[in-house]
């Protein structure tokens, strides 16, 4: 299954784009793509106010942040090297915290056997926040934690 927001259900839904609201760090997020678009800005306040945006709105928010010049990604006044384990963590952190959501729970178990792919996404970690590696494999973590608690 390719994973993107113009693409049918369940695909659709799992993308970053959907809007399924979740919690991390007490902060309030209304997408994956607004969390993640957040991490470009050193400001909280404008952190907690892109988390607030979905889909395109939230994308072209953070599109033309210089953070990869530095190499460095922020979260609730913390700096993040973009390839630190700690930021890795920080990430796996915000896919456990989308998994409460129950549309993307139900969207991730409608096809327990599928394969995960995301055609669209970039590779190098020095050029987005979010690989398409990285992206596949906290879906695919989440998705076998849900199975598992199914059991």
């Amino acid at each position: 299954m390719d994973i993107g927001s113009k693409s049918g259900y369940p695909s659709s839904s799992l993308s970053n784009f959907a809007p399924h609201p979740f919690v991390i760090d007490g902060v309030e997020c209304n997408s994956m793509e607004g969390f993640l678009q957040s991490l470009k800005f050193s400001s909280v306040e404008m952190q907690k106010h892109v988390c607030t945006l979905v889909g395109v709105t939230a994308k072209y928010k953070g599109k033309h942040k210089k953070w990869w010049v530095e190499q460095t990604l922020y979260w609730q006044g913390k700096e993040y090297k973009r390839e630190s384990e700690e930021y890795a963590q920080l990430i796996s952190r915000a896919y456990d915290e989308l998994a409460k959501n129950n549309s993307f729970r139900k969207a991730i178990l409608a096809q327990p056997n599928a394969t995960l792919t995301h055609s669209m996404g970039k590779n190098d970690m020095s050029h987005t926040v979010l690989t398409e590696r990285e992206f596949i494999s906290n879906l695919y973590r989440v998705r076998s934690n849900l199975l598992n608690e199914l059991k």
